[in-house]
């Protein structure tokens, strides 16, 4: 019990704040966007990005987290949240013009502009949204940071948990932006590789799934000397952890690769011409 008002104490307040400052900040500046453009960012776009911090804030802020050392589960639900639910809401803020007009002044939201404009930032957007490397980051981060010694080490430092889940966002994000920005840009014969990628992802996270729920030992030692709340042993909440990550990434990733491919499969809309019109 110690520990987790330590917890509650130390972690949720800074990341509440945190995440408090972000939905300031966004929805500041798109209000000023909203006042000075005839272009504006949706309310929906608005929607999405808030939801997305809440969605952050459940992982990171709110009082699940004190738990994450009791339970296996509680922390395979802050690491599909963090890769899964978050990235996509918050790139669905397209958040980069909400961003700028959130800057006080037009020098500087000049300045961010030219920056984010400029060669080497373009040059490096088009590297790390490359669809190999999207989809190589998170792989990497998820079967790193679930080999058992450095999940414990995670487990023991705060630092060490801090730079986990920022990790695991910012892969994610990584993840989603072919997905979220992509399609509307590319050619109808390139977007069918975007529920090739989709799918693609669920085999890495349903191999670890799959280990952790037919394994036979605990696989984590930290879980084996912690407190089991509701009476679950820790080999059966491996298994839930487990199953928790198998069934929600399959769902997440699979959806819109059926929505993408079932669009794809669904005949152009042909409008009437200028002539059948006056017919």
């Amino acid at each position: 019990m110690s520990h987790a008002v330590h917890s509650m104490s130390m972690v949720e307040v800074p990341a509440t704040l945190l995440v408090a400052a972000a939905a300031v900040v966004y929805a500041r500046g798109w209000f000023r966007h909203r006042r000075s453009q005839l272009t504006t960012i949706s309310v929906g776009r608005l929607g999405a990005f808030m939801a997305g911090l809440l969605a952050l804030w459940i992982a990171i802020g709110s009082p699940l987290t004190a738990f994450q050392h009791e339970l296996l589960t509680v922390h395979m639900v802050q690491h599909v949240l963090l890769m899964a639910v978050a990235p996509p809401l918050l790139l669905l803020g397209a958040p980069a013009l909400p961003l700028r007009y959130a800057l006080p002044s037009r020098s500087a939201r000049r300045t961010f502009h030219r920056v984010l404009h400029s060669p080497r930032t373009q040059s490096l957007g088009r590297f790390l949204t490359h669809p190999v490397v999207c989809w190589l980051a998170p792989v990497a981060a998820l079967i790193g940071w679930h080999v058992p010694a450095v999940f414990e080490l995670a487990m023991h430092s705060r630092s060490g948990h801090a730079v986990q889940a920022a990790s695991f966002l910012v892969t994610g994000i990584m993840f989603w932006a072919p997905v979220v920005r992509w399609p509307s840009r590319l050619a109808t014969a390139q977007r069918w590789v975007i529920p090739l990628y989709l799918f693609a992802a669920t085999l890495p996270c349903d191999a670890l799934s799959a280990f952790l729920v037919f394994c036979d030992r605990v696989v984590y030692p930290s879980y084996l000397s912690s407190p089991r709340l509701l009476n679950v042993s820790a080999l059966n909440d491996q298994a839930c952890a487990g199953a928790l990550m198998w069934v929600s990434v399959t769902l997440i990733y699979l959806v819109p690769a059926v929505l993408i491919t079932l669009q794809l499969l669904s005949p152009p809309r042909t409008y009437p011409r200028a002539a059948e019109l006056r017919v």
